[in-house]
């Protein structure tokens, strides 16, 4: 489970390994450019219901913590599925990723 750490604020951000990754390449990309946005999530199962969102400023410090130590084999389809999302007015929502049993069975074939 990785983590984000935004600002000053002292409730760091849990979001799985994987995901994390491809949600650090597209803010990454969106913060270089020197864009604002907002990151959508729904809570987790073992949380109370709900979802949260985060404005993302260039401005603000931000962390990525990894517990995984290598790193994750990225999506390209994911990659760009939240990048289109990043782009939109309502910002990035973050869901789960449709391309993942599609590339096992093309790796496998």
């Amino acid at each position: 489970m990785g983590t984000i750490y935004y600002g000053g604020s002292g409730a760091p951000v849990h979001i799985e390994d994987r995901a994390l990754a491809h949600l650090k390449v597209v803010i990454a990309t969106k913060l270089r450019r020197g864009e604002s946005f907002t990151v959508s999530w729904r809570h987790p199962d073992d949380q109370p219901r709900g979802r949260s969102t985060l404005w993302l400023h260039p401005s603000i410090p931000l962390r990525f913590v990894f517990d995984d130590p290598e790193p994750a084999t990225l999506s390209r389809q994911w990659v760009e599925e939240l990048a289109n999302s990043a782009n939109s007015s309502g910002g990035i929502m973050l869901v789960a990723e449709h391309f993942e049993v599609r590339a096992e069975r093309t790796e496998t074939s």
